[in-house]
C-alpha cells in the first residue's frame, strides 16, 4: 500500500526550506548539511519535514549511515535548484550586487578567433543579468563606433598616437605566409592586406618603404577571413598578430629570414571605453577583459 503524505493548502515553497534540502543532498548527510550553512541537526529535520509535508511527497530516505533521494526527491532537486538560483540572482539584481544590463562590445577580428568566446562564456554563466551585444570587425571601424556612441567597449589594437585604454597586451607583429611560398630578399614583396584604414597595413607598408624595398598589391580584402585566404593561397605575405598562427591549419608561417623582410614593430592590444572612468557592467567587462585577455597569447 502506497501512503501519501497530507498536502499543506496553498504550498508554497520556501527559498530556506529548498537551500536546507539542497545542502543535505549535497553533503549526503542531515549534520554535515546543517554544518554547511550554519544550522543545527534539529533545525535541518525540521525544514525537511516541513519541505514534505508542503509538496505531500517523502523527498528523502534516511538510515543511519546516509540520506538517499527518493523518486519525487531527485525531481525536487531540479526546481530547487532553479528557485534558490532565481532567488539569488533577484537579490544581486536589486541590491546592486551584479553586473547587469547591456554592453555592446567591439573586438578586433584577430581577437575573435582566438580563445575568447570561452572567456565570454564564463563571463555570461558567472553573470546572467549581463547581456553583450558583439560587433567584430577592422580596429579602424570599432574606433569610429566607439566615438560615435555606437559602441560601449573595444577590445582591440591601439591606434597610433592615441593613448586611450588600458592596456592588455603588447606583442610585435610578424609577416605570415603560406609554407611553400618561395620569396627572396631581392624580390618585389606580394602584400596581402586590408583596402581600407588598418594598422597593420599600414606598419608593412611604413616599414618597407623604409627598407627601400618594393613591393605590391597582390590581394586585398577587408575581413581578416578574406586576408587569410589570400595568403594560404599563396598570393602573398601579411603583416599580422602571431595569433593568427594559432588558428593556422598548419599552411601559415612565419615568413623566412631568407626572405629578408623588414622588422615591423610592436603593436598594443587595449580595453578602451568612451570615458576614462567606467561603471557597472562595461566595468567589469573591461576587468574581465584586463585579467584573462593575455591568456589568449599563451
Amino acid at each position: 500500500m502506497i501512503s501519501v503524505m497530507p498536502v499543506l493548502n496553498d504550498p508554497m515553497y520556501d527559498v530556506n526550506l529548498l537551500r536546507t534540502f539542497l545542502a543535505v543532498v549535497d553533503a549526503r548527510h542531515f549534520t554535515a548539511g546543517g554544518a554547511a550553512i550554519g544550522l543545527s541537526q534539529s533545525t535541518v529535520s525540521q525544514h525537511i519535514r516541513r519541505l514534505e509535508l508542503i509538496c505531500g511527497r517523502q523527498l528523502l530516505a534516511r538510515d543511519t549511515h546516509a540520506v538517499t533521494l527518493t523518486t519525487d526527491g531527485a525531481v525536487m532537486v531540479g526546481f530547487a535548484r532553479d528557485i534558490v538560483g532565481t532567488s539569488l540572482q533577484a537579490v544581486d539584481y536589486f541590491s546592486g550586487a551584479a553586473p547587469r544590463g547591456r554592453v555592446r562590445f567591439g573586438v578586433s577580428d584577430d581577437l575573435a578567433l582566438t580563445r575568447l568566446p570561452v572567456i565570454l562564456r564564463e563571463l555570461i554563466q558567472a553573470n546572467p543579468l549581463l547581456s553583450i551585444e558583439l560587433t567584430v570587425g577592422l580596429t579602424s571601424m570599432l574606433y569610429q563606433k566607439l566615438d560615435s556612441g555606437r559602441l560601449d567597449l573595444v577590445f582591440a589594437k591601439r591606434q597610433p598616437g592615441d593613448d586611450r585604454g588600458r592596456l592588455v597586451q603588447r606583442e610585435r607583429l610578424i609577416w605570415i605566409a603560406h609554407s611553400e611560398l618561395e620569396l627572396d630578399a631581392a624580390d618585389s614583396v606580394p602584400l596581402v592586406l586590408y583596402p581600407t584604414s588598418s594598422i597593420t597595413s599600414a606598419l608593412a607598408v611604413d616599414a618597407l618603404n623604409r627598407a627601400g624595398r618594393p613591393w605590391f598589391v597582390a590581394c586585398s580584402s577587408e575581413t581578416l577571413s578574406g586576408v587569410r585566404a589570400g595568403v594560404r593561397a599563396g598570393l602573398g605575405v601579411t603583416a599580422q598578430s602571431p595569433l593568427l598562427l594559432q588558428i593556422s591549419q598548419g599552411d601559415l608561417v612565419q615568413a623566412p629570414q631568407s626572405a629578408g623582410l623588414p622588422e615591423l614593430g610592436e603593436v598594443e592590444f587595449v580595453v578602451l571605453g568612451r570615458s576614462v572612468k567606467l561603471q557597472g557592467a562595461i566595468a567589469a567587462l573591461a576587468a574581465l577583459v584586463e585579467e584573462r585577455g593575455p591568456a589568449l597569447w599563451d
